[in-house]
């Protein structure tokens, strides 16, 4: 399997996982939804109850999903910054083929890092 086999493989098993992500959100949508049900019927507490529980679990569980995440990369950063492309295909004054797109995907993770440390901190 080459690499770009593998990457190909990974990057449509993590779409499969989000679009199912994906799937439960409109069915934690569509279970809060009939909650309005408990409150019509004059048990607003019981909404209330179940719609915080909702919240802090979600929340809890994705703050935790994030914060493993973001150690997860952050701990390979070093890893991951030494995979600059070197070569003598560098241009002169200009970095080896393929240093530009390096660095920018390198930079979307970092960003993606700090936003990820934000949501879960």
């Amino acid at each position: 399997m080459t690499d770009s086999d593998l990457a190909r493989e990974a990057r449509l098993s993590i779409a499969r996982h989000l679009a199912e992500l994906h799937r439960l959100h409109l069915a934690l949508a569509a279970d809060s939804r009939r909650l309005k049900v408990l409150t019509m019927e004059g048990r607003p507490l019981a909404e209330i109850e179940i719609a915080t529980e909702l919240l802090e679990q979600y929340m809890g569980a994705t703050g935790a999903f994030l914060e493993n995440m973001r150690g997860r990369f952050e701990a390979r950063l070093g890893l991951l910054r030494r995979g600059d492309p070197v070569g003598p295909d560098a241009a002169p004054g200009q970095g080896p083929i393929g240093h530009g797109p390096f660095w920018y995907a390198f930079s979307r993770l970092c960003a993606a890092l700090r936003v990820a440390q934000r949501r879960a901190g």
